[in-house]
């Protein structure tokens, strides 16, 4: 069971994307959860922003992130 974060830092905001991947002792994936979450500079509450069971699913959107800011969940809402 392994519990990855990443910090994306913003100029007012924070993007963390958390994902949980559990897996056998053969290395099958048993389970797999991502979440993302905005945290403001000024506070430490989070809101999560959104959340995906599909495999790796948080590398696209950590890229999309990365290349679009925080308008790329405006792109990835009507998918």
């Amino acid at each position: 069971m392994a519990i990855r974060i990443t910090k994306i830092t913003g100029l007012h905001v924070d993007i963390i994307i958390e994902e949980f991947e559990d897996r056998d002792a053969a290395g099958h994936l048993n389970a797999y959860f991502a979440a993302i979450y905005k945290q403001d500079k000024e506070g430490s509450c989070r809101t999560q922003i959104g959340r995906s069971r599909i495999p790796n699913s948080a590398s696209e959107i950590r890229r999309e992130i990365k290349i679009g800011g925080l308008q790329a969940f405006r792109r990835l809402a009507h998918v």
